[in-house]
């Protein structure tokens, strides 16, 4: 076997994993992982769920794709999980978080050009954002690193810095048809919105009948221990796109928008080959009703308070830990050392971290862990802590 056919644009670790059940990773020589990584917030229900094999092989059995020329009952149903579980009214799918955003941008055109004149088309964003790596998404991403070998990208674009709300008042206007933002900034290093900051955006929103965009891709879907994250800050946004624990592994991506900003898109403003398909909107049909009506999202609040809890005990005898912050199963832990360096010692004793913004490390666990593998997770940060002191 050889991995020379692969593109590099990935730095891998020199492992190969071959299956995966629950909260646990078995490589190709038998050696086991608990994944705190979770497939970046997306494995929602862990590795081999059989809620949704199960939905895999009786749907897949039926029928796995056909045009958006014809309705499915399988996204029908979804988007009136999603809807019934919002306050929005309409739902379209694609197949990942940056299609998402790339729909809520282009309803956002859409809808300033409807709502003004054609100079209503500015799109303001976050610094240190991030939202995909397509030319849309990118253009929106306030993450230099990440789009400076790309350039020229998209205009009519405005950045200010994520919770200073002199800044995004100072430039609000009404040529502004759109506000995009994370709640939580994931790959920015688990930095929360402040709630006054997203009274405000809201606020200048309404005045200026723009839409307010919430970028929920890794937030949402029962990560913050509510359904999705903006009602945990009680601020309802214009669109919500989502992806990644949506459907529990299997790609599926989607924008939820209320009734103001929805009715923008006619036929033939969007679409996607594949968005919808009736096997992705049975997984995530089932992944939801689990989530839901299984209790997992309700429990996701006492899980947090005590890996938040164990996190803290850790910080007050190691000083290598700056900061624990985050909400509910989206935690980050500031380091005083180089995160990639402790993300690495913590992979060769057998946990699996991912790094974010600048030296945090990001512990992101399937929303069903136990507690017996948080307690398991917490023991191998403390040896690997121990290499520092």
């Amino acid at each position: 076997m050889t991995k020379n056919n692969l593109m590099n644009t990935y730095k891998r670790y020199d492992v190969n994993f071959e299956k995966g059940v629950g909260a646990k990773l078995y490589d190709v020589d038998g050696n086991e992982y608990l994944d705190f990584v979770a497939g970046v917030a997306t494995n929602c229900l862990g590795h081999s769920n059989p809620v949704i094999i199960n939905a895999l092989l009786k749907q897949s059995a039926k029928l796995m794709h056909i045009s958006n020329y014809y309705w499915n009952s399988n996204s029908i149903n979804l988007a009136e999980i999603l809807c019934q579980n919002s306050d929005h009214e309409k739902a379209f799918f694609c197949n990942s978080g940056t299609e998402a955003i790339e729909a809520a941008l282009k309803l956002a055109r859409k809808y300033g050009r409807l709502n003004g004149t054609e100079e209503k088309n500015k799109i303001i964003y976050m610094n240190n954002s991030f939202h995909g790596r397509t030319m849309g998404a990118l253009t929106v991403t306030g993450q230099k690193k990440y789009k400076e070998n790309f350039t020229p990208i998209m205009g009519g674009v405005d950045s200010v810095n994520f919770n200073d709300i002199e800044e995004i008042e100072s430039i609000f206007n009404d040529n502004v048809c759109a506000v995009i933002l994370e709640p939580i900034q994931g790959e920015g290093g688990v930095i929360l919105a402040q709630i006054d900051y997203l009274r405000r955006v809201r606020e200048l929103c309404d005045k200026y009948n723009s839409l307010l965009i919430f970028d929920e891709v890794q937030c949402g879907i029962g990560r913050t221990g509510s359904f999705f994250a903006y009602k945990k800050f009680g601020i309802i946004p214009d669109v919500v796109c989502m992806a990644k624990a949506l459907g529990g592994g299997f790609p599926i991506g989607a924008i939820i928008a209320n009734s103001k900003s929805c009715s923008a898109f006619v036929p033939g403003d969007h679409g996607t080959t594949f968005g919808g398909n009736p096997l992705a909107c049975a997984v995530s049909c089932a992944v939801l009703t689990e989530l839901i009506e299984g209790g997992i999202i309700d429990s996701v609040d006492e899980k947090s308070k005590y890996i938040f809890h164990k996190l803290n005990n850790l910080k007050q005898r190691y000083s290598v830990i700056n900061e624990i912050r985050g909400m509910g199963l989206l935690i980050g832990m500031v380091m005083k050392i180089d995160s990639k360096t402790f993300v690495d010692e913590c992979f060769n004793e057998g946990l699996l971290l991912v790094c974010a913004g600048e030296n945090v490390v990001r512990l992101i666990p399937p929303l069903n862990i136990t507690m017996d593998e948080i307690n398991i997770a917490i023991n191998i940060l403390e040896k690997v802590l121990l290499k520092f002191c």
